[in-house]
């Protein structure tokens, strides 16, 4: 009978303790091993490329400052790079889509039980998606509600907002003038539901309406 793959796992989390909590629990899983840990994003790559592990399981706010996203991409990035789960406290929309979108494979909240984790990190192993039930549940409703309609023009002037251009500069790089620039960013909030340049691009980029 042929012997049992063992999934070597990264942990990559800013507190200690919770690394500590992290190994203990893997440790009572069979056919996974924590083979290195992690206080940083950068740490975790540098992890990732030595000890080629299977799966990085990853927080999203590390004690660097730096995002949980950009190190999932700079893992990613690897020449030979390994499955990324985030495993968070944080489950709003905007996380969500950012840590799908860099490529995590799997998303899952720390709440879940211990079996969760387990099966999560061998789906994450083997490159199957795994997600917590809530997290499905938001993006299944994410993708069923009705986006709002823009207009061509619209979706021109959010994408120079999205690259944080003013509105002079939009009127002269799509020739139109500022007040017409004014009218329709006035349009856009209202689609949207928001008040602000930067709350129309988060909307945006949470509902992927930008090219």
């Amino acid at each position: 009978m042929a012997e049992e793959r063992v999934i070597r796992v990264v942990l990559c989390d800013d507190h200690a303790m919770v690394r500590a909590g992290l190994r203990a629990l893997l440790a009572g899983a069979g056919g996974i091993e924590v083979v290195g840990e992690a206080a940083t994003g950068r740490e975790a790559v540098d992890l990732a490329a030595a000890l080629a592990p299977d799966v990085v399981l990853m927080d999203l706010q590390l004690g660097d400052g730096e995002d949980g996203v950009a190190a999932i991409r700079r893992v990613l990035g690897l020449s030979s790079p390994p499955r990324v789960l985030v495993l968070t406290t944080y489950d709003t929309d905007a996380d969500i889509t950012r840590s799908i979108e860099a490529g995590a494979t799997g998303y899952l909240l720390k709440a879940e039980s211990a079996d969760e984790l387990y099966a999560a990190i061998r789906a994450a192993a083997e490159g199957r998606a795994a997600l917590s039930a809530p997290v499905a549940d938001r993006m299944m409703a994410q993708l069923r509600a009705p986006r709002p309609s823009l207009t061509a023009r619209e979706r021109d002037i959010l994408g120079q907002l999205a690259q944080g251009v003013g509105n002079r500069e939009i009127a002269r790089r799509l020739f139109i003038s500022e007040a017409t620039v004014k009218t329709h960013l006035g349009r856009i909030y209202e689609k949207l539901g928001v008040d602000t340049r930067a709350g129309a691009v988060a909307v945006a980029k949470e509902q992927r309406l930008l090219s």
